[in-house]
């Protein structure tokens, strides 16, 4: 019924609680019959023989016996199916975290924040709605009208028959309207997700909407997203009504079909009182779990559009690396790349790219914007994967290492580092969970931050706010290089530190980063040309190729592209040591 077959493979994981929700639903369904038996025989002697309640006590009391085990079975098969449900979205959010930690930031950096967090929130909680109503009203509708017609065609064939015909006209039409509501639910899906993603990117451009007054028109563009929301909306619920009267319809007629010809045949003597009367009490009763199936169908649709969502983003192949060393170990920490080309689709970012950042130095990396200064730092940190060529690491493949292992190995410093909303040592505690107070504050000491920190309202357990929004952009960098240098890491990717910084506090952090790259194997991408006065090599790319390398001393005395990137820059000539 749904396209994704796929959502069914959730069900090999609770095999135990489907069966004892697959055994309650039966023994509640041949309860219910038991009980319109017995209903029916009470009332028959009561009215029509005329017999006392004493007379039939005893079917009372298994009249209330069967009510009370068959409310019992109702809570327990409705526990079991509820719990199957939220396993199911506990595990189904598990794997979707996990499986976007794989993929890691190439694939998430090509998707809208807003979206993702939608899916990764509402997609489970969708889903799991098929697992917890619409499944276990599927095996009701396919359980319940089975036992009862296996008890019916016995006492009373005509009816039988007419049960077998009308039956199947209920899930005829839920699937006929369904098809329909299942385009409407796709609609609306993707509505709430570009919604979702829509109000996260006003949320953080805020600032940028007030600069340009430009509140006026986003709230114009917030009101058609959400009257397109709204529309599509209230197209589901309009269908969802539609099915549920045509449902309720044709099971009210089968119904009336049933007691017209009970009627009839009562009324000329060739069905008895008893018969006919637990005919008529079991009726509804068999049609109910198809009403209910046909309701709880539009239900199972939203989860259905949902997973759409959610397959597409498990089938995305995340960066398959098989690490042939279990104890890696390499004699020194010598990045090398050797032919490395890498491609972003059809637009190539490095072309045949060999350099060396030899152990214990520091290389810096410069050139134009799209040179693939990033891509650079991306392979090194294991986020890609070279399309031709090799990196090795101390004469070791990189794609030997675990990648686990190595990134332990690495402490990389963006531009924008990103700080999480918790307090300050929390987010410096990240780069290493089992670090004591003591290591903390040294590590702030060398970032030279902790008399900062000390001086905010709380001290280290001050709240930082999402994104480190109650720090400026040098504090919350300082902060970040405190987590570097608790991380304690061979390797440091430095990608534009410096960048957007003024002077005084670019000078501090450089300070600050000089310390930390000391005696360790350093990659600085340069935004400003001076900062890289004091690497012991450059490299400078551009178009994706290696141009030239060297020392800063020997490339600025010759007519060489590092020169022409400084004069370009109208920055004055570094001191190169």
């Amino acid at each position: 019924m749904f396209k994704e077959k796929r959502l069914f493979a959730f069900m090999k994981d609770q095999r135990r609680l489907l069966a004892f929700h697959l055994g309650g639903a039966v023994l509640n369904a041949t309860l219910l019959v038991l009980w319109a038996i017995v209903l029916a025989d009470a009332i028959n002697r009561l009215f029509m023989l005329r017999q006392t309640l004493d007379q039939i006590g005893e079917l009372l009391v298994i009249l209330l016996v069967l009510t009370l085990s068959r409310a019992a079975l109702t809570y327990f098969t409705e526990l079991t199916a509820h719990e199957i449900g939220e396993r199911v979205k506990s595990d189904l959010r598990m794997r979707l975290t996990e499986h976007l930690l794989r993929l890691g930031p190439s694939y998430t950096q090509n998707e809208r924040s807003g979206e993702l967090a939608n899916t990764l929130s509402q997609a489970p909680e969708d889903i799991a709605i098929i697992f917890s109503q619409y499944l276990p009203a599927l095996f009701l509708a396919a359980i319940v009208p089975l036992i009862v017609l296996l008890f019916v065609f016995p006492i009373d064939l005509l009816s039988g028959v007419v049960m077998l015909v009308t039956a199947p006209l209920i899930p005829f039409f839920m699937i006929l309207i369904g098809g329909i509501a299942g385009q409407l639910a796709r609609r609306q899906y993707a509505a709430l997700s570009l919604m979702s993603a829509h109000f996260l990117d006003v949320l953080q451009g805020l600032t940028t909407l007030k600069l340009f007054n430009r509140e006026g028109a986003q709230t114009e563009t917030i009101r058609a997203v959400t009257d397109r929301f709204r529309r599509t909306t209230l197209s589901v619920v309009r269908i969802a009504f539609l099915s549920a009267l045509a449902l309720e319809f044709l099971a009210t007629i089968s119904i009336a079909v049933i007691a017209v010809e009970i009627g009839v045949r009562l009324l000329y003597g060739f069905i008895t009182f008893e018969r006919a009367l637990f005919i008529l009490i079991i009726a509804p009763e068999f049609y109910m779990p198809l009403r209910t199936l046909g309701a709880r169908f539009h239900a199972g649709t939203n989860g259905a559009a949902a997973a759409k969502r959610v397959f597409a983003i498990l089938d995305a192949k995340p960066i398959v690396r098989t690490a042939s060393l279990e104890q890696p170990s390499v004699p020194n920490y010598t990045i090398r790349f050797e032919d490395v080309s890498y491609a972003y689709g059809e637009r190539a970012a490095l072309h045949s790219v060999s350099f060396e950042i030899p152990h214990g130095k520091q290389t810096a990396l410069i050139g134009h914007s799209g040179a693939g200064k990033s891509t650079v730092a991306a392979l090194i940190l294991g986020f890609l994967t070279p399309s031709t060529g090799r990196i090795t690491v101390g004469g070791v493949p990189l794609e030997a290492l675990p990648l686990t292992w190595w990134r332990d190995q690495v402490a990389w410093l963006p531009q924008k580092p990103y700080l999480f909303n918790g307090s300050v040592l929390e987010n410096i505690r990240h780069a290493k969970p089992e670090a004591t107070e003591a290591e903390i504050y040294a590590a702030a000491q060398a970032a030279a931050v902790h008399d900062f920190i000390l001086s905010l309202p709380e001290g280290y357990q001050t709240q930082i706010g999402e994104r480190g929004a109650r720090l400026s952009g040098g504090q919350a960098q300082r902060i970040a290089i405190a987590r570097a240098f608790l991380k304690n890491a061979p390797v440091i990717v430095l990608d534009e530190a410096t960048a957007n910084l003024d002077a005084e506090t670019e000078q501090q952090i450089t300070a600050a980063l000089k310390r930390l790259c000391e005696g360790r194997t350093a990659l600085i991408i340069a935004h400003r040309l001076s900062t890289v006065a004091q690497a012991d090599q450059v490299v400078v790319l551009s178009g994706g190729r290696v141009v030239e390398s060297g020392t800063p001393r020997a490339l600025l005395q010759r007519d060489s592209a590092y020169r022409a990137l400084v004069m370009a820059a109208n920055e004055p000539l570094p001191q190169a040591k």
